[in-house]
């Protein structure tokens, strides 16, 4: 009879344990994913923002069918962005955001050159230290603290601050109490920048090594939350099975 009680009270410690666990990957993942929605949204408003002042400098001018369809497609970009980021539950979603968002910029440099009458713009890779800033128009070297020289493609002013040896206007994001560039974010944001560089095989280079994987301070943090999940597994299972005998004579 011991031993039925033993055994039926361990598979309900086991299952109690299960759902302890899935809990806490709820919790880990809602807490891994609003940091990247809040960035995602805030890009979302950026390219709103964009197609305001655009429309102002559009005002009055006739636009061909050539512009209307890229300034359409500009709108399209807004809209479904939007709605692609308040929909957004996992990190890797936000990799959809900013292809939509990448794409909504590009249609409004065509807009821009059509109206212009100047020829449509390359399509190139968005500014690296910031995608907000739209189209790179150069790569310029770059070296990240700690890392190797590479190139990188920069927007026009960034392209001055760096070849003046002055420090890039950068994209920082909050991990814990600190703000860092957001490849330095943790794996969390690697989505984030796929979706705008990934169509661009050059910048493959982004997504290899510890860039995205937050050094050897983000493998701390991981190896610290995996101790602490274990050492509550155990602790859970040890009360339980304290509990079990509690009221028993021996």
């Amino acid at each position: 009879m011991l031993v039925l009680v033993v055994l039926g009270g361990l598979t309900a410690l086991a299952v109690g344990a299960g759902r302890s666990s899935k809990k806490r990957e709820l919790a880990r993942a809602e807490a891994e994913v609003a940091p990247v929605k809040k960035l995602a949204e805030e890009d979302v408003t950026a390219l709103g923002v964009e197609l305001q002042d655009l429309d102002i400098d559009l005002a009055g001018e006739q636009l061909d069918p050539g512009a209307n369809a890229d300034y359409q497609r500009a709108l399209d970009s807004y809209e479904s962005a939007k709605t692609a980021a308040a929909a957004l539950s996992r990190p890797e979603d936000v990799r959809h955001v900013t292809e939509i968002l990448e794409d909504g910029r590009y249609a409004m440099a065509c807009v821009r050159a059509r109206v212009a009458g100047e020829p449509l713009p390359q399509r190139r890779p968005p500014c690296f230290f910031d995608p907000r800033h739209g189209l790179s128009v150069a790569d310029v070297p770059w070296t990240p603290p700690g890392g190797a020289p590479r190139d990188v493609p920069a927007c026009a002013l960034d392209v001055e601050r760096v070849r003046a040896g002055a420090e890039p206007d950068i994209r920082k994001v909050m991990v814990g109490s600190r703000r860092v560039p957001y490849w330095q974010g943790g794996r969390a944001y690697q989505p984030y920048a796929q979706g705008y560089f990934g169509t661009f095989g050059p910048m493959d280079w982004m997504f290899m090594g510890m860039l995205f994987g937050g050094g050897f301070d983000g493998l701390g943090e991981g190896l610290g939350a995996m101790g602490e999940g274990l050492g509550d597994m155990f602790g859970s299972i040890g009360d339980g099975i304290g509990g079990m005998f509690d009221g028993f004579d021996f």
